[in-house]
């Protein structure tokens, strides 16, 4: 979606007072492997915000990422105080993006609001995501990959709960002009990801360890997610719960 004849059709359209851009070629392992259609999505970004201005879009919504924290010297990942020091391609362009969104509220006074997302699974996820694809495996009784030993660790947001908090952030006016993560507390290992998910299911998959990935596979990543959590108001969802919900839905995009 980075054609501006495609943009322009649907925001010359409609009369539209919030834009939520989450468009974005996603995935470690697509996105090493294809970083000329990454570095596509800039343009994408600078038709809409030119667009968003001249048609008195009040404030966009935007989808960064956690890996621009690279691999952090902080622990959990704070929004204000973490540097941002990933050098992949994906990463450079998510802040690429916050950089525009910040230069264009500066010059034509367009509001945003940066959500800076981390693992979020649930219901008819892609296939490309390691929630979706250790739960297919699981559920087929098939092995599940897992790259090097494991020991990676990651959070999981449900996606109700990355929903809930986002909407919010509109319907109430919260963080204007603000950076927000999104993501979970519970923090996992791969490895033991894969062992939770052969327990839910029953299944009888074994785990199979593959290389370790050349790059892009941080060794830990957990959030700082005080304003999410603020957002919310309410208990987030538990991993195990998440899990099962995902499982029990039926709706997979295998």
């Amino acid at each position: 979606m980075n054609s501006y004849r495609d943009i322009a059709g649907i925001l010359t359209s409609y009369q539209f007072d919030y834009v939520y851009h989450y468009a974005a070629v996603v995935g470690v392992k697509r996105t090493l492997e294809n970083p000329v259609a990454v570095l596509n999505d800039i343009n994408g970004f600078k038709y809409l915000l030119d667009l968003c201005k001249n048609t008195g879009v009040k404030r966009i919504f935007f989808s960064s990422s956690s890996e621009v924290y690279g691999e952090p010297f902080e622990h959990p990942q704070n929004e204000m105080t973490t540097p941002l020091n990933s050098r992949l391609p994906y990463a450079v362009v998510k802040n690429v993006g916050e950089a525009f969104l910040k230069s264009y509220k500066q010059e034509y006074d367009l509001d945003y609001t940066i959500f800076r997302f981390f693992n979020t699974y649930g219901p008819k996820q892609s296939s490309d995501f390691v929630m979706t694809r250790f739960i297919k495996a699981a559920l087929e009784n098939k092995s599940i990959s897992v790259y090097g030993d494991g020991s990676q660790t990651r959070t999981f947001c449900y996606r109700d709960d990355n929903v809930d908090a986002c909407v919010k952030t509109m319907y109430e006016n919260l963080h204007v002009n603000d950076t927000v993560n999104i993501g979970s507390e519970f923090e996992i290992s791969v490895l033991e990801l894969a062992k939770l998910i052969i327990k839910l299911t029953g299944s009888k998959s074994e785990i199979v360890h593959l290389p370790a990935l050349p790059e892009g596979d941080m060794t830990r990543r957990k959030p700082d997610i005080g304003k999410m959590k603020k957002l919310l108001g309410r208990p987030m969802t538990t991993l195990e719960e998440g899990i099962k919900k995902t499982i029990d839905s039926g709706l997979y995009n295998f």
